[in-house]
């Protein structure tokens, strides 16, 4: 995220943008000029992280939960994760948020997304519909859950970089694997004894939502 998005995400949490000019709220965020200020909320609302009606006097930041207007749940994306070698770094911000039905995945505190990238998972069968993970999907994870059983999906960090895999607990030889479901050969990852410090579990994967391919 641009680092002017910030802070005007940011300052949408102390003031009401909306009534205040863009050369003002320029001032108050140490923009040099308004143009940028209306360029930079209007990526922010495209993200989905605000709404804005500058003539109604609202910039409004998008909070996660169930819009009571719409029986949506907003769900926090955080940048994207590897299917396959991982190389994708993880995020720690909220990037965007993706709307779905609330029937398709329930509310609860604790849920956020990551996009997937890499084809390690494209056989994998997540949540009631058993959808595979491609590029491109949305995986919504339960980020409370972080003692996974054995064959649930997960999302985790190692080195700093973000995976999705299926997990398994090798007891009897005190390791975690995290094995890939594809149509490729991939070789699992495996975490020793020593090494279970440098592995973060960041969730349980509990629904995909498909990306439409226009």
């Amino acid at each position: 995220m641009h680092k002017n998005q910030e802070k005007l995400l940011e300052l949408s949490r102390k003031y009401n943008l909306g009534k205040m000019t863009y050369r003002d709220i320029a001032e108050l965020a140490g923009i040099k000029n308004a143009q940028t200020v209306k360029h930079h909320l209007s990526q922010l609302q495209k993200k989905g992280l605000i709404k804005m009606d500058r003539e109604g006097g609202v910039v409004e930041r998008i909070k996660e939960g169930v819009s009571r207007m719409s029986g949506l749940v907003a769900i926090p994306v955080y940048g994207s994760a590897d299917c396959g070698p991982a190389t994708r770094f993880a995020e720690n911000y909220v990037q965007s948020y993706i709307r779905v039905s609330s029937s398709l995945v329930p509310y609860k505190k604790g849920l956020f997304a990551v996009q997937a990238d890499g084809f390690s998972m494209n056989k994998a069968k997540v949540g009631k519909a058993k959808r595979s993970i491609e590029p491109g999907d949305y995986v919504i994870v339960d980020g409370d859950v972080t003692v996974p059983e054995k064959g649930e999906y997960v999302l985790s960090v190692i080195d700093g970089l973000a995976n999705i895999k299926k997990f398994y607990l090798d007891e009897e030889h005190q390791q975690v694997m995290l094995v890939s479901e594809s149509t490729k050969d991939y070789p699992p990852i495996v975490i020793g004894e020593s090494e279970i410090g440098q592995y973060v579990l960041s969730g349980k994967v509990v629904e995909v939502i498909k990306n439409v391919k226009i």
